[in-house]
């Protein structure tokens, strides 16, 4: 019986607490190990595992199976990256011949260290501990890893900078190509994110409506914010931009966008067209590394975050900014023009209203930035 791997996962996951629950004597004589790495390890296709080992991959065996498991559950491209490279950092550490040695015993050592030595964040310290439980989880077939007890990182969180508008429009000003300053200015005026931006395709832009539809957000989540109205002529500049660079690529026999696996297989022919190709390209084709073929990626992330630091300095800025402060902005001013925190968190694609509510503490106010109906008497 040819199913889907979920299908198998989830009975093998159902046969396992039957027979736990039920008392079944049979449950302690199978080798569910074994089972889940053999079924959590099989692609949804051989057709979509045969793609993905032909894009490039890490040379060691154990990184190399990690990636491609990461890649048939359509892990992010960053996410993989993030995951391999921490698996490799854990392996320098305790100084281990390969990768494959890496045991349940390590983590917690290596997250101290982090910890203690390093003095990363909790969060920084939580990204380590999740590539090396899902490194041991999809590369060892496990259903739990113990990790035991660790030094939890304890760097506070910082209150984020903030810039005014005036602040904004030099940092703006500064920025002298069209399509770099219109991607700093959807990170004020939308509030997205630095990846959010580039990875913005052109089927996401709903000018009618004037809102941009954000498909590839944090943790796989979607949302809609404002597209504002000041930058639709800009935007339709772009959209012009874009089509006349994909209409060269096509007529010199390229013209494919950069996919996800997932996607790639169910809409393999369907990345030719213009609406799945990405609002701030790259300026060069490159070779997909998830199935070698020659594509029209996105921009790099790091020219934008080059071109808003330069714009900062330029603009005379004595405050620590980056992209991510545009998008503090936003959020800060929607606060202070009267807009509720569930509004804002919509729009932000917060999970938790906890994480917004760290902007009312830049307003200096013990509660919402809201205007009380008592001024207006």
């Amino acid at each position: 019986m040819d199913l889907p791997r979920w299908q198998l996962e989830q009975t093998l996951d159902a046969l396992q607490r039957f027979g736990r629950y039920g008392g079944c004597a049979w449950v302690v004589s199978v080798d569910w190990a074994k089972w889940r790495l053999r079924w959590s390890a099989k692609p949804e296709s051989q057709e979509q595992i045969d793609t993905i080992e032909r894009g490039i991959l890490p040379l060691d065996p154990a990184l190399r199976a990690f990636a491609v498991t990461m890649r048939t559950r359509q892990l992010s491209l960053s996410t993989e990256r993030t995951y391999l490279d921490w698996v490799e950092r854990c392996v320098r550490f305790h100084g281990l011949p390969s990768p494959a040695a890496v045991e349940e015993g390590h983590i917690a050592p290596f997250l101290e260290y982090l910890a203690a030595e390093r003095q990363v964040s909790a969060s920084t310290q939580r990204q380590a501990l999740n590539a090396l439980v899902t490194f041991l989880k999809l590369t060892r077939g496990v259903e739990t890893v113990e990790v035991g007890s660790f030094l939890p990182g304890s760097k506070p969180r910082q209150v984020p900078t903030v810039l005014n508008l005036q602040e904004i429009r030099a940092v703006l000003g500064h920025v002298d190509v069209p399509a770099m300053r219109l991607a700093a200015s959807l990170l004020y005026g939308s509030g997205l994110r630095l990846m959010e931006v580039v990875r913005l395709r052109v089927k996401d832009i709903d000018f009618p409506h004037r809102m941009i539809l954000v498909l590839e957000g944090k943790g796989g989540a979607s949302r809609r914010t404002p597209l504002p109205e000041s930058l639709v002529g800009h935007m339709e500049q772009q959209l012009a931009a874009v089509r006349a660079l994909h209409q060269r690529d096509l007529e010199q026999g390229y013209g494919l966008a950069s996919l996800p696996p997932g996607l790639s297989e169910k809409f393999g022919s369907s990345a030719k067209e213009f609406s799945w190709q990405f609002f701030f390209p790259a300026k060069s084709l490159a070779q997909d590394p998830y199935d070698g073929q020659v594509k029209r990626h996105h921009c790099d992330p790091s020219n934008l975050q080059k071109v808003v630091h330069q714009a900062v300095r330029k603009a005379g800025l004595n405050k620590r900014a980056s992209c991510h402060t545009l998008r503090h902005s936003f959020a800060t001013h929607l606060l202070e023009n009267g807009y509720d925190i569930r509004s804002v968190q919509e729009l932000l694609g917060h999970k938790d209203v906890q994480t917004t509510m760290i902007y009312t503490h830049v307003l200096n106010r013990p509660g919402l930035a809201v205007r009380s109906p008592a001024d207006l008497l």
